[in-house]
């Protein structure tokens, strides 16, 4: 089932100086770890001025799917969905 959250959630993340990336590692939310798996997909935004970061991205179990949103002018993380990946 996919549900619209849009929380702000604390993440961990890395920046790889070789590959100039940047990868959420870790999501917080509702006071429970998850790792982070594979990214599915990451696009850029631009509302004015204001770049968000989009990540679509599964947790390392594969049994849940988050859309994590970075605001660069305050720098907070939203996670924006989630799904289990059931059509309820």
């Amino acid at each position: 089932m996919k549900a619209k959250i849009n929380q702000e959630v604390s993440v961990i993340s890395v920046f790889s100086s070789k590959h100039k990336t940047a990868q959420p590692r870790l999501i917080n939310w509702q006071n429970k770890d998850y790792k982070v798996g594979s990214i599915g997909y990451h696009h850029v935004i631009y509302n004015g001025t204001v770049y968000h970061h989009i990540f679509e991205l599964a947790d390392i179990e594969q049994t849940l799917w988050f859309r994590l949103n970075l605001n660069t002018k305050n720098l907070h993380w939203t996670l924006e969905e989630v799904s289990d990946g059931n059509a309820d």
